[in-house]
């Protein structure tokens, strides 16, 4: 699924404008996005489990702060720096989700039913002060900021949906991940058969990436007494992450997911 470029608007400085800084959607970009949502899972949960968890919490929280400080640092795409920055989002967003739960002891539908709202406004406010939510219209920073906080809800979202799924309706973790993988698909047949909005699809599919990817992480990580296959939590992140360096090392040195310059941009440095 590829989106096409949106209009946009004439800036008036050429100060406030910046390399796009995500990458192009790509069938990379889905494979590695949906690996970083399973690591994320997995590595979240080992870390919970094998240190003290509020240290643990206390450790994704720096490691994402310390991602998204260089993420907003760099002046250009960096495959390693992006993805970085989804990895720690896919780890922390576990943890917030998780938190809700088993430290405040909110049921995984009234979880999801906040993170939902708390995404849609973000896409509101969005919406209502830039005019698009195209991703292919990143270049500002307050877009790129508006970019990562639908991300982290997306992220928080995902990680309760699923555990609601699996664990609340007691459909176990793979027939979640099968329901999951059809939502995913689901904005793909949308588009091509009835012309669904190109954004609505991208941020749909996005969202279902995380329950999909948690799930089938779960379903390989969890011991059998829980519905897993129990190959542990250790070593399915450790997988995931040597097939995510791989992966993001062949985009780093390829950039087969560069994204070009809008054509509003080139003009405005003229």
């Amino acid at each position: 699924m590829k989106l096409m470029n949106e209009s946009q608007p004439v800036m008036t400085r050429r100060s406030q404008w910046l390399a796009i800084k995500v990458p192009e959607i790509t069938v990379y970009f889905w494979i590695v996005k949906l690996l970083t949502t399973a690591m994320g899972e997995a590595f979240s949960d080992y870390l919970v489990y094998h240190i003290n968890p509020y240290l643990a919490v206390i450790l994704g929280g720096i490691g994402f702060v310390a991602a998204l400080i260089l993420q907003f640092t760099v002046r250009k795409y960096l495959a390693w720096v992006y993805w970085l920055l989804v990895v720690m989002v896919a780890v922390f967003g576990t943890m917030v989700a998780d938190v809700t739960h088993i430290v405040l002891g909110i049921p995984y539908y009234i979880s999801t039913i906040a993170f939902a709202i708390i995404l849609t406004v973000v896409f509101l406010i969005w919406f209502r002060m830039e005019r698009t939510l195209s991703i292919h219209s990143i270049y500002t920073k307050r877009r790129e900021t508006f970019y990562w906080a639908a991300v982290l809800a997306t992220f928080a979202l995902g990680t309760a949906t699923g555990d609601m799924t699996a664990m609340t309706l007691h459909l176990g973790y793979f027939v979640s991940g099968l329901i999951f993988t059809m939502l995913f698909l689901l904005p793909l047949l949308f588009y091509r058969l009835f012309g669904m909005s190109e954004v609505f699809a991208f941020w749909f599919a996005y969202v279902m990436t995380r329950p999909l990817g948690a799930s089938f992480a779960d379903w390989f990580g969890m011991p059998h007494s829980v519905g897993g296959l129990g190959y542990g939590r250790g070593w399915v992140s450790l997988v995931l992450t040597l097939c995510i360096i791989g992966i993001v090392g062949y985009l780093s040195v390829t950039r087969k997911d560069v994204q070009r310059k809008p054509e509003a941009q080139k003009l405005s440095a003229r």
